[in-house]
């Protein structure tokens, strides 16, 4: 259950806008696609980056995306551990990718994950949703957006009550967002 805390209802709150340009299914199908290619895209280059801290090596792609992570966790402990737990799958594709490929090729699949994201996302916007992606209107929905993912997978899942009626689709007799 999400406590009643300044940051879980600043995240209803946020949740609830997000919420309103992401109502078609597919369109949510194509933001999984597209943000779980996108994290890996855009932290592949920086898994070669090897930067020592106390006493270890870190890559620049976890030095650079604790931060989000310490968010979300702060916003919401279980969603934020659930995307901690599939960062650190994506963190090993990536960094597996990146040892096993040579740098021309790493960059090839850097910028073809990153377009294919990109397209996904923009595909769902205008195809199925008829509507501009919300991050235009509200940048800070990029961070949302795998928070919202991993939601609709708790709710699928059977937990996260709480959430369900924030995100609950729209009655197919209601006014469409377009």
């Amino acid at each position: 259950m999400l406590h009643e805390t300044k940051m879980g209802g600043l995240f209803q709150r946020q949740l609830a806008v997000y919420v309103e340009y992401h109502r078609d299914p597919r369109n949510t199908a194509m933001h999984v696609v597209g943000i779980l290619l996108l994290f890996t895209g855009a932290v592949l280059p920086l898994t070669s980056v090897k930067v020592p801290l106390f006493g270890t090596e870190l890559s620049l792609a976890v030095i650079l995306a604790l931060p989000v992570l310490i968010y979300w966790l702060m916003l919401d402990m279980a969603l934020g551990v659930g995307i901690l737990a599939v960062s650190v799958v994506l963190f090993s594709i990536a960094t597996t990718i990146s040892t096993q490929v040579s740098t021309m090729t790493m960059w090839a699949i850097f910028a073809t994950l990153v377009v294919l994201g990109l397209a996904a996302q923009t595909i769902g916007h205008k195809v199925f949703e008829g509507r501009e992606a919300s991050l235009f209107t509200f940048p800070s929905h990029l961070l949302l957006g795998p928070m919202f993912v991993m939601a609709k997978l708790f709710i699928a899942l059977g937990f996260r009550r709480d959430l369900a009626a924030i995100l609950a689709p729209l009655p197919t007799n209601s006014l469409s967002t377009r």
